[in-house]
């Protein structure tokens, strides 16, 4: 299995990857998700920037997975700690792929990409309802630190 940046040309597996995810953002949340078109310029805004990239796992030469990546700076506030993270924007391994390593590998290549990028930790966000999801940053060594709430305004 070979882990690399993306490149323009894999925007097709990507998009189909996508789709996937959005799929299952759609059934864990509907409310706050539909389902969407990545265009190119999406993914060349992201080739482009010089802190963000697309990480895609290739399985006899086919994209599996992919992790989007993103070095963000810990916000300016007297008390928290100047820090800088790496944070998964998105991760996705094919449905037909998944429980075969792709996505251990990409989230060991994640990790690596922060170190290498000087970040301090790496953070990302799962649905609660995914089990699979907290199962599996679980075995990567993520741990709950905060939790999200919010409130519907429906009065």
């Amino acid at each position: 299995m070979l882990v690399r940046k993306a490149t323009i040309q894999d925007a097709e597996a990507l998009r189909s990857l996508y789709r996937e995810l959005e799929e299952d953002a759609v059934r864990y949340q509907p409310e706050h998700f539909q389902l969407g078109c990545r265009d190119d310029s999406f993914f060349q805004s992201i080739f482009d920037s010089p802190t963000q990239d697309i990480l895609v796992a290739e399985v006899q030469g086919s994209v599996a997975g992919f992790s989007h990546v993103m070095i963000i700076e810990q916000k300016k506030v007297p008390c928290l700690k100047p820090q800088r993270a790496v944070y998964i924007q998105d991760l996705d391994v094919r449905r037909d792929l998944r429980g075969q390593g792709v996505g251990a590998r990409l989230m060991d290549a994640s990790k690596e990409y922060g170190l290498a990028q000087g970040a301090d930790f790496i953070r990302t966000q799962v649905f609660p309802q995914n089990a699979d999801g907290l199962r599996f940053y679980q075995r990567c060594g993520f741990c709950e630190m905060m939790k999200t709430i919010e409130c519907q305004f429906h009065w």
